[in-house]
């Protein structure tokens, strides 16, 4: 039987994003979230090991219809997103939703309007609301130092020249602007609210027809601005985050690196130091005080941690709180997109 003080969850999909972007986390969280089964296409080495404890199936229907598990997290390609979370809301199932949650406005009204039709929950999985440098960020803009603030800047930059240009045709699905600028957008939505105007630079730098490959996206409000930029051909990439204000400015240079972290394996179950940033990481606040007095000093960075979406999740659906990414942030990042994107092609 199930256990009442648990949230019990599957996953559908058991590739790089269940296994790096999700149970690395949830795993922290055994004290009050279960992980029992998760699908699998096809049921075959991967190159990930099975968790002790969890099944895995490739029968989609005994997987959507357990009685135990409430809510099914989607980690499949985002071709498929829409299709299995339409699936998991049909069988009477709470659904998350990895990024990008859609590839159109309309999907995406559907899931929410087929939600509410069945009595359950769509959210979109946007995990980074907790990577240190924007939590950092956060905590210099709330501090006051910077003055009255003006604009910040935030970047999201690679070298990755070979993956534009092995891809000969554009498909919206895999845009630059919808599977990396589903993490800023939300960053500034969740933080910063509704913008009165947004203007946008999308480009594929390689030509029509081939992949999305660069964005610029400036968030207008009433007396500062917000700008998004990314590139898979900076080889010198530029600061994660830039706040400026009338009397200071904060550099954070370094992105969070709990994601570098997963790459090389290194779990935060059993790791204190995962993901922190050391001394040399730390981002660089300059700002003249009051009485006028210049001062530089390092900012010791706030600890990023994925779990913290889930904790969010587990009060959501069993203690009725707030959801933490709403409807009404993610039908506004999807028209943002969309209409961002609406050249591309």
């Amino acid at each position: 039987m199930e256990n009442p003080g648990k949230l019990v969850i599957g996953y559908i999909g058991n590739g790089k994003s269940a296994n790096r972007y999700h149970l690395p986390f949830v795993l922290t969280r055994r004290d009050k979230i279960e992980v029992k089964m998760i699908y699998q296409r096809r049921l075959r080495p991967n190159g990930w090991e099975p968790i002790p404890g969890v099944a895995y199936t490739d029968d989609l229907e005994k997987i959507l219809h357990d009685p135990e598990i409430r809510v099914l997290v989607v980690t499949t390609p985002t071709a498929a997103h829409v299709s299995m979370a339409r699936k998991v809301l049909e069988a009477g199932k709470h659904c998350v939703v990895e990024k990008p949650f859609a590839t159109t406005v309309e999907e995406a009204e559907e899931l929410f309007q087929l939600a509410k039709s069945k009595g359950v929950m769509v959210q979109c999985y946007q995990n980074r609301r907790f990577d240190s440098d924007f939590l950092t960020t956060q905590q210099v803009i709330a501090s006051g130092k910077l003055g009255k603030l003006f604009e910040v800047d935030m970047h999201y930059d690679y070298y990755r020249a070979y993956v534009p240009e092995q891809e000969t045709t554009y498909r919206r699905e895999d845009a630059f602007l919808y599977t990396h600028a589903c993490h800023t957008v939300d960053q500034v939505l969740a933080y910063f609210g509704k913008p009165l105007e947004v203007r946008s630079d999308v480009r594929q730098l390689l030509g029509k027809g081939r992949m999305n490959d660069y964005f610029d996206l400036d968030f207008f409000y009433d007396d500062w601005k917000v700008s998004v930029k990314s590139s898979y051909f900076r080889a010198k990439p530029r600061p994660s985050f830039v706040a400026y204000g009338t009397r200071g400015t904060f550099i954070k240079a370094e992105q969070d690196r709990q994601e570098a972290d997963l790459k090389k394996f290194y779990l935060p179950e059993g790791h204190e130091d995962f993901g922190m940033d050391l001394p040399e990481h730390y981002g660089t606040l300059i700002y003249y005080d009051e009485a006028g007095v210049y001062h530089e000093e390092k900012v010791p960075s706030v600890r990023g941690d994925y779990a913290c979406y889930y904790d969010a999740l587990y009060e959501t659906i069993m203690h009725g709180a707030p959801q933490l990414v709403t409807e009404e942030q993610t039908m506004l990042q999807m028209r943002i997109l969309a209409e961002a994107g609406k050249d591309l092609g």
